[in-house]
């Protein structure tokens, strides 16, 4: 076929009644969701399936992938949802009721008859969280204990996943980056010396040993809980005081010091050493960028927590029975190969397939043939799998 089919980007707006207790993003009509999307069309398509991208709060529609899948003849959608930019308030169950009426919008009022979601890195365990909730819908809150019945929204299941440069979820990837040295939250200065990768007087350097890092991963997750335990207890003094609906604000300082992007036989692919996909780590470790700089109470027990967070791309993938495709790229500065790995095996269907694209780097930036063939994996698996 061509591999330089032409196509159009039409802008699309999905709007629809969703009552809450309170308002979690800025400004809008309340009570209403509005969602701006992309839809990447090729000429003269007659398509019925539309693959569906969406990511809990960054905007895609202008990545290389969508551009490559549109040029090779596939309906391509990015939605972004309500939370697009920043994630400080964002709750991943409404994340799923905002893709649910992105794909509900597009059978009832676009003609797509089949739908397969492009899980673009976190929107990988996005995709999976939704498909288990539309074949197996279960949750009535939030992990803050917030009413949200998502058993009535009925979602539609899509017809087949593909799972792109994709984590395991957010809050297995947070707490993977979280530097492990921080003692006191309050004081983020007060670290302990032999856990701080980024002190060049810390005794454990590169390459690490093994006894190292299981010490600094316990680190790492003790972090991570001793968090969600003040946030708990904050919750319940608010509920004790009858303010159901009351937040507070909160910085989480240090969150990008995984021992991988200082030491490439971590985990090992392609990626250049002290490097990661938003540059420097150690800057990164303290920038206004960093995995939940900013938060709120609920925002951290739905996202972030490693014991209550639900949107768990790993335990989600086994409810699944739809086909799935997993691509991984060996030069991810991202998306280690373990991530790839553990979804594709934690797929419960046995209709799966996965693929590596050799040297590609997270976002196929500067590597236009990368993107190619990555979409053309898509097309051959979509194509095998009568889903276009």
């Amino acid at each position: 076929m061509n591999d330089q089919v032409k196509y159009q980007r039409l802008p699309l707006i999905f709007a629809f009644k969703d009552t809450s207790s309170y308002k979690d993003t800025y400004a809008g009509e309340i009570g209403t969701v509005a969602l701006t999307a992309h839809l990447l069309k090729p000429r003269d398509s007659s398509n019925k399936t539309a693959v569906v991208f969406m990511h809990p709060t960054g905007g895609g529609s202008y990545l290389p992938m969508l551009n490559s899948l549109a040029k090779q003849n596939i309906d391509t959608v990015w939605c972004d949802s309500r939370y697009r930019g920043t994630d400080s308030a964002l709750i991943m169950e409404k994340v799923l009721i905002d893709l649910g009426n992105c794909i509900k919008s597009l059978k009832k009022d676009h003609g797509y008859e089949k739908i397969v979601l492009g899980g673009w890195s976190g929107g990988g365990s996005l995709s999976l969280f939704y498909q288990s909730e539309a074949e197996n819908p279960s949750i009535t809150e939030t992990p803050a204990g917030d009413p949200i019945n998502l058993i009535d929204e009925k979602f539609i299941p899509a017809d087949g996943i593909m799972l792109i440069a994709a984590h395991e979820s957010r809050h297995r990837t947070f707490t993977e980056w979280i530097d492990g040295s921080v003692i006191n939250e309050i004081e983020p200065e007060n670290r302990d010396i032999e856990l701080d990768i980024y002190n060049s007087e810390n005794p454990n350097q590169p390459t690490y040993s093994q006894e190292f890092l299981d010490t600094y991963r316990k680190a790492q997750i003790e972090r991570n809980r001793r968090i969600t335990a003040w946030v708990q207890e904050k919750l319940t003094d608010f509920k004790k005081e009858n303010e159901n609906n009351r937040e507070f604000g909160f910085v989480v300082h240090r969150t990008m010091a995984d021992p991988k992007w200082l030491d490439p036989s971590i985990d090992p692919n392609g990626r250049q050493p002290n490097w990661c996909f938003l540059g420097d780590p150690k800057v990164v470790n303290n920038s206004p960028i960093g995995l939940a700089r900013y938060c709120s109470l609920r925002s951290w027990m739905s996202q972030w927590s490693y014991d209550y967070a639900k949107g768990d791309g790993i335990s989600c993938a086994k409810n699944i029975s739809v086909p799935t495709l997993v691509i991984g790229n060996t030069a991810d500065d991202g998306i280690t190969p373990s991530h790839t790995h553990n979804l594709y095996n934690a797929v419960g269907n046995e209709n799966k397939e996965l693929v590596w694209i050799q040297d590609a780097n997270h976002y196929y930036f500067g590597q236009p043939e990368k993107s190619k063939e990555s979409a053309k994996a898509c097309h051959v698996w979509l194509s095998k799998n009568n889903l276009i």
